[in-house]
């Protein structure tokens, strides 16, 4: 069993399947492997290499569900990317998942503090990042 483990055939993921999810990277390796697994599991997945480009696809697509967002980027970075997103009124309670590979002390706080829903570090364990998406996307949670 390998970092990518595929679904079952014909297996349906109620709380992430038919959902749009944006990430928010510069790295196309790390992209190209988390778009493979969350297609997998039947969501749509948008992408932008920074995050000037990521606000713009929000804001053309109001129906993503749920945003992951990589740190370190040139430009915006994931930081910044997510603070201005929380300002925007129509996104206020948009799931954002960030995504670090610096894993220091105070850098949950940080993540936390700039406006992220959650933290997940790098590199991806995708059985707890579709987790941690679950938790996020569940219907049933009064926030």
């Amino acid at each position: 069993s390998g970092l990518l483990d595929e679904p079952p055939s014909g297996f349906l993921d109620t709380v992430l399947s038919g959902r749009k999810v944006l990430i928010v990277d510069d790295d196309v390796r790390n992209v190209f492997a988390l778009t493979s697994v969350l297609e997998g599991y039947g969501m749509e997945v948008l992408y932008a290499e920074d995050g000037h480009a990521g606000i713009e696809l929000l804001h053309r697509n109001p129906d993503v569900a749920l945003v992951l967002m990589d740190v370190m980027m040139p430009g915006l970075d994931g930081y910044a990317t997510t603070a201005a997103i929380r300002e925007m009124p129509q996104f206020a309670e948009l799931p954002i998942i960030v995504i670090t590979a610096k894993v220091m002390k105070g850098d949950r706080e940080k993540s936390l503090a700039s406006g992220a829903s959650d933290y997940v570090p790098k590199p991806v364990d995708v059985d707890h990042l579709l987790d941690v998406m679950r938790n996020w996307l569940q219907p049933t949670v009064v926030r």
